[in-house]
């Protein structure tokens, strides 16, 4: 399985939030590292912190810090405890950026995540970890009482939703076409000077997202090697590390040319088969761009244009087009996006059946025009 560079960042960071866990909890996770990716375990981790701040914020465990809570105090758990951290988790909101004032609540798909987090701590602990003469940490698991709720949802409502939040029509052209020529007359001079230094690097970035569908992570693990111009194809690694070879539109392999023309002068960057594409100046060093850095570039372009997205949005702005333009070609869809169900790819079947609605609204005024 090949490793990747996200790989092995969320190792590193995984390690780094060990340190201020209870010793059960590094066991866990060690029982669990050959079965669960460092992004998971990273995630379930974080959930781990959150759920053991409360506890102790709210003296439900007298404990100087996390590391020292005991495993007796969670097999002691009151049910209502449990029940009033989760209705605290649900009802928290946080900031969208750090310079909007618009904040949102935690999503139940976040909530449910926690839960099934805690579950597999507390399974781990009272089922598989065996301390003295072959017996569990503790027998009472109080996570089993806690009921993780479903957010159910029609092909068409999920494609509904996906239809407000991604590029339509040929909003994708023109939004390539705003940056590319009209973005820079938004900006102050500092901001035009940032945007010309990284021009060629980040329009190549957005094209490539609409051009190819892939994910964020797969982008950034991108190296020179993976990107053959003559047969029009990247090699991206998926989910679980398996290699797969990704078909690139014609124009947006063109922009990535044009950032390559310029990558060794602008970033001193070394031109290795082994060298990451997309990368940055830090400290005079070239280094690969994070997930969170090209996160952020998503987010800055888009919602200049028009509505803050994510790179996923942009993945699935590509899905719903290659859906149209192929008849809804499921295998296609499937194998582009690297789906391994098929309903998954149905997804963007409805959503240009969406787009086909709007058309037939737009046709039909020819005939109102008449009658008027």
């Amino acid at each position: 399985m090949a490793i990747t560079k996200q790989h092995e960042m969320y190792e590193k960071r995984l390690q780094e939030l060990l340190k201020e866990m209870p010793y059960y909890v590094v066991e866990y996770v060690d029982d669990k590292l050959d079965i669960r990716s460092p992004l998971t375990l990273f995630n379930y981790v974080r959930d781990y912190k959150e759920f053991f701040s409360w506890l102790l914020a709210e003296n439900i465990v007298a404990c100087p810090n996390i590391k020292e809570i005991p495993v007796t105090a969670l097999g002691e758990l009151p049910l209502a405890d449990v029940q009033n951290y989760f209705k605290f988790a649900a009802r928290k909101k946080y900031k969208i950026t750090e310079k909007d004032d618009i904040t949102k609540k935690i999503s139940p798909k976040t909530i449910n995540r926690q839960k099934s987090a805690l579950r597999s701590l507390f399974n781990y602990l009272t089922l598989e970890a065996e301390v003295d003469g072959g017996e569990p940490y503790f027998h009472r698991n109080v996570m089993k009482k806690i009921p993780i709720k479903k957010v159910s949802e029609t092909f068409n409502e999920r494609a509904k939703k996906i239809t407000e939040k991604i590029f339509i029509n040929d909003n994708d052209v023109e939004f390539l076409d705003y940056i590319e020529n009209h973005y820079e007359e938004t900006l102050t001079t500092t901001e035009l000077r940032y945007y010309k230094r990284d021009k060629e690097r980040n329009y190549a970035i957005l094209s490539l997202f609409l051009g190819s569908g892939i994910r964020v992570n797969e982008l950034t693990s991108l190296r020179l090697k993976d990107v053959d111009i003559t047969a029009g194809e990247i090699s991206v690694i998926r989910k679980g590390g398996k290699k797969d070879t990704v078909s690139v539109t014609p124009s947006s392999l063109k922009d990535v040319i044009k950032y390559l023309d310029v990558r060794a002068t602008k970033y001193k960057a070394g031109s290795g088969e082994n060298e990451y594409l997309f990368i940055k100046l830090y400290k005079g060093n070239p280094e690969p761009l994070t997930n969170r850095a090209v996160e952020d570039i998503v987010y800055k372009y888009t919602k200049s244009f028009d509505k803050r997205m994510s790179p996923h949005k942009l993945r699935h702005t590509y899905a719903t087009n290659l859906a149209e333009h192929t008849g809804g070609d499921i295998p296609l869809i499937m194998n582009q996006l690297g789906h391994t169900q098929s309903d998954i790819s149905l997804l963007y079947i409805n959503t240009s059946r969406e787009k086909a609605k709007m058309a037939a609204e737009l046709l039909d005024k020819r005939r109102q025009n008449k009658d008027d």
